[in-house]
């Protein structure tokens, strides 16, 4: 049996997404992990240092929590659909994670994508399912039956709207400048030269519209506790709370891997770096995944050094300046592509 048909056989890309799936949920642990020990440092508490060494049991005791503590349902509440909400936001978070490759191994020279599928349209298969949590949050908000729940959801509807339609513009813009709607492809077509350096306003707007996507400072107004208590997800407890929770650190990893596919090269390295088997197989996947913790990590110091705007503000920003400058972006990577640059 060839490479080729071992590599792209069903049966192993399935087992491979159920391995991505626990990767990602690690991932998600360590992510908590590593914002709460940064952020006590930063602000000089102590606190989340006490439980084991550098705090790592932290974790154990908030599963232990989330798992022991009365999952509450109000009784006014949709139960159908306060039930089914965080499996929808879930069901977001997995199907953004069928077609993100996790890095790739180089054989031969022959590069195969650590991904569960390969789309032709995979960028836009992305975006699509990304926006299903948009639903997921509605369907919390609306059946708690909370005021505050329901205007975190308007909140969060209305700044998603705004930066999905600058994001949307950079991802047409990026797959102008590769040739291709495929993620993979787009990482092959930065090398040598990363996207950043071709288009650095696509990589400013696309890099803040995704932020505000994930949801993180400042962009968290759906939540914003001196306003809406916890916002859309006030009622919510137990396990469930937690499905919510672990979703939208998910979502932040997962988002950091597009900004370092569409914009960050991925996984490209010299071709000399690769040549020795061993090192092809182990390190495309380790550059890439440092540069992703590298953006990560940005990306929390970013909540802990900029205050959160208000709602207007946020609807400023997406309309009145993102917007613009995405199509300026699209102009510019047009004529590049024009020019044959």
């Amino acid at each position: 049996m060839q490479l080729d048909e071992i590599i792209f056989n069903p049966l192993l890309r399935s087992i491979l997404g159920l391995v991505l799936m626990g990767v990602i949920f690690l991932g998600a642990m360590v992510a908590i992990w590593f914002e709460r020990k940064l952020s006590a440092d930063i602000q000089q508490r102590y606190g989340p240092m006490r439980a084991g060494p550098h705090g790592v049991l932290q974790l154990v005791a908030d599963a232990i929590k989330l798992f022991t503590k009365e999952d509450i349902i109000p009784r006014d509440a949709d139960r159908l659909l306060f039930v089914s909400a965080p499996i929808v936001l879930m069901a977001s978070v997995f199907l953004m994670l069928v077609a993100i490759p996790f890095g790739a191994i180089i054989i031969n020279g022959e590069t195969y994508p650590i991904a569960a599928t390969d789309m032709d349209i995979s960028i836009l298969y992305i975006q699509a399912v990304s926006a299903i949590s948009l639903i997921g949050i509605f369907m919390v908000a609306y059946s708690a039956n909370n005021k505050f729940s329901v205007l975190g959801a308007f909140r969060n509807f209305a700044r998603m709207i705004g930066y999905e339609v600058p994001l949307g513009i950079c991802i047409v813009s990026v797959a102008i400048m590769a040739g291709s709607l495929n993620v993979i492809e787009i990482v092959k077509a930065q090398d040598p030269l990363w996207f950043i350096i071709k288009q650095p306003l696509g990589f400013f707007v696309f890099f803040i519209a995704m932020m505000a996507d994930m949801g993180r400072l400042p962009f968290d107004q759906n939540e914003s506790e001196e306003e809406l208590v916890a916002g859309w997800i006030t009622e919510y407890t137990s396990m469930r709370f937690g499905l919510g929770f672990f979703a939208e650190y998910i979502h932040m990893i997962l988002g950091s891997m597009l900004i370092v596919l569409l914009f960050l090269g991925g996984w490209n390295l010299p071709a000399a770096l690769t040549a020795n088997t061993i090192l092809g197989i182990i390190l495309p996947t380790a550059f890439f995944m440092g540069k992703v913790a590298l953006v990560i990590l940005f990306i929390i110091l970013i909540r802990w050094a900029v205050p959160r705007y208000r709602i207007d503000q946020v609807v400023d920003l997406s309309w009145k300046k993102l917007l613009p400058l995405s199509f300026l972006n699209l102009i510019w990577v047009v004529v590049l592509v024009l020019l044959g640059v």
